[in-house]
């Protein structure tokens, strides 16, 4: 491919990492906005929580109302409005206003991750599907290696209201990279609830939904609050704790490449491996906790294998749903990783409050085993049948 016909794919990847950007970054500036609204961490936590829930709850309905747009018209009207509430994000002088944005910001985060994943792969030749989904989530992990840690270097340097407008002039940038080099993509409008029985008779559909909301909500759990944690249990200093997130993502970069190189023929493996080494991860974290390299090493076993579970099962619902049900099953698996998030948000909130920030690991690692033992016991044997029936 030349590099012209790669610009779709780059596009959405740019879009993939400040979507994700705008997700993830207050939880590394947690202490900073509760600081500035004279408010609890857990209760900016609560901000991080209620934009999941909105994007689980408004992802199916936003994306019936859009269904007939024309794929180019659609993927640059969500970043236009991304672009605009990210801006109010930016200027918001109360806890409400900034409520507010976030819910305008998460209503176009619905529609973008219900047609990221498919576009990315409709924009390159079947040969390169494989590379466009694990770009989508080295988006992902670019954000949560820049995105995050940078956030926080400006959030501390020049307050945390310019990472939003940070945030806001890159998707300016972004919105014209897909204004010229993105193709015009008919929509066949066939995403209608006449699709949703057809989605979720599949087994192995729902397996992979019902494993996503137990292990997301034991990542969350931990991972939102992960920067008063390294603070107060490790005793990291705001310079190592950035450095800290910075490695997160750049095993999780090495987690994607890794999927990229070797998965094939592999999925067993490659289900299996991220949830048992993330249960092992968010326990190693208080355990370890004494021991700056122990943390490290923790964090990078988490980020590595963190990516490697967000593409697998990305790739899982693509190759077990028609294509025309493909953006219904995305949307769904969209509002249900949201939700977990939502859900450990609220978790590791209640555990922060009530027991104490060091023990969020440990609850975390308990929904990541049984996200474990669900797949060992249903989702992979609902895998082998389906495989055996279209044979």
């Amino acid at each position: 491919m030349k590099l012209r016909e790669w610009m779709p794919l780059v596009g959405v990847v740019i879009c993939v990492f400040i979507f994700n950007m705008s997700e993830f970054m207050p939880m590394g500036l947690l202490t900073d906005i509760a600081d500035d609204f004279g408010v609890s961490e857990s209760r900016v936590g609560f901000i991080i929580s209620f934009y999941a829930w909105a994007v689980a709850l408004l992802s199916l309905p936003l994306m019936l109302i859009f269904r007939n747009m024309e794929y180019k018209k659609l993927l640059i009207l969500m970043v236009a409005m991304f672009t605009l509430f990210q801006g109010l994000s930016g200027l918001s002088n109360g806890y409400w206003m900034l409520m507010g944005t976030r819910v305008g910001v998460a209503m176009t985060h619905c529609v973008f991750w219900s047609i990221a994943a498919p576009l990315a792969v409709r924009v390159v030749p079947p040969k390169y599907e494989k590379v466009a989904l694990s770009a989508v989530a080295t988006g992902t992990s670019i954000a949560m290696i820049l995105g995050l840690p940078l956030g926080r270097v400006i959030g501390l340097a020049l307050g945390w209201r310019m990472t939003f407008v940070t945030i806001c002039i890159v998707s300016v940038l972004a919105l014209f990279l897909l204004l010229v080099f993105f193709p015009r993509l008919e929509n066949p409008g066939t995403f209608t609830l006449n699709k949703l029985p057809m989605v979720l008779k599949n087994r192995v559909v729902v397996g992979v939904y019902v494993l996503l909301v137990l292990l997301v909500t034991g990542c969350y759990t931990t991972y939102s609050y992960i920067e008063p944690f390294l603070a107060q249990i490790a005793g990291f200093s705001d310079s190592l704790i950035t450095v800290a997130l910075t490695v997160f993502g750049i095993a999780g970069i090495g987690g994607s490449i890794i999927f990229a190189r070797l998965s094939a023929g592999r999925r067993t493996i490659f289900m299996i491996t991220p949830l048992a080494a993330i249960a092992v991860a968010l326990l190693a974290l208080r355990i370890l906790s004494d021991s700056p390299a122990g943390v490290f090493a923790a964090v990078i076993l988490w980020g590595g294998v963190m990516s490697i579970f967000n593409t697998v099962f990305q790739e899982e619902i693509i190759l077990v749903t028609e294509q025309d049900s493909t953006p219904i099953a995305m949307s769904l698996f969209s509002g249900i990783y949201n939700a977990g998030i939502a859900s450990g948000t609220l978790l590791g909130g209640f555990v922060t409050d009530t027991i104490s920030i060091g023990n969020i690991g440990y609850v975390g690692s308990v929904f990541a085993v049984a996200s474990l033992l669900f797949t060992i016991i249903f989702v992979l044997r609902w895998i082998r049948a389906f495989e055996a029936k279209t044979a």
